[in-house]
């Protein structure tokens, strides 16, 4: 797009790198950022800036907040022997909507995917050891979906779960989510069916 002038085709070349956008979707993005008034696009400027000065990552689950540790981990109401892994921040958001599950939770960061790059070396796993290591935890839930890399990832941690601490429960979500699905696109009945009819692997 070198037609663009420089201030546009910065701001497209920025927008088409986020997820779900090509450089036609992020010019039709950037055109109507150009159309709204002044003051709400410096608005969504400010907004994006906030983002990144006011969230934090938990020390103890590497969820986003607004404090560290975040509102989930401090809750003394909340169960610390049961630790519940998911692959990410919105498959955590899907489970606690359903307000079935009161334990903690620790977010992986991703998934064991090798063709994309992606190794325990880039996952939370350091964080869980040290969760695990502190005693407390005495069941470990992986709810982590059924995909090929989520079922990579879930052999990866029963590994390590049997060699670090062989004494802890290790389940996994069981009924009613299909083969090749993902824990963030389930709907919240069929996830309270999984949490509550977990099994041991």
């Amino acid at each position: 797009m070198k037609a663009l002038p420089k201030p546009l085709a910065d701001l497209v070349g920025e927008l088409s790198s986020l997820p779900g956008l090509g450089p036609k979707s992020a010019l039709r993005a950037a055109l109507t950022l150009l159309r709204w008034p002044k003051a709400r696009a410096q608005g969504l400027g400010r907004t994006i800036h906030d983002l990144r000065e006011n969230l934090y990552m938990c020390s103890r689950c590497a969820g986003l907040a607004e404090s560290d540790p975040c509102p989930v981990c401090s809750d003394p109401a909340r169960n610390p022997e049961s630790l519940c892994l998911v692959s990410e921040w919105d498959s955590f958001l899907a489970l606690e909507e359903t307000g079935l599950y009161k334990g903690r939770y620790l977010i992986l960061g991703g998934l064991i995917s090798p063709l994309d790059g992606v190794d325990p070396a880039s996952l939370e796993i350091e964080r869980f050891k040290d969760r695990l290591a502190e005693g407390t935890v005495k069941e470990v839930i992986l709810a982590l979906g059924s995909t090929l890399e989520a079922e990579s990832t879930a052999s990866y941690l029963k590994n390590l779960v049997t060699r670090l601490s062989p004494d802890v429960r290790l389940t996994r979500l069981a009924q009613g989510i299909p083969l090749g699905a993902e824990v963030k696109y389930v709907d919240k009945e069929t996830l309270k069916q999984s949490m509550v009819h977990r099994q041991d692997i």
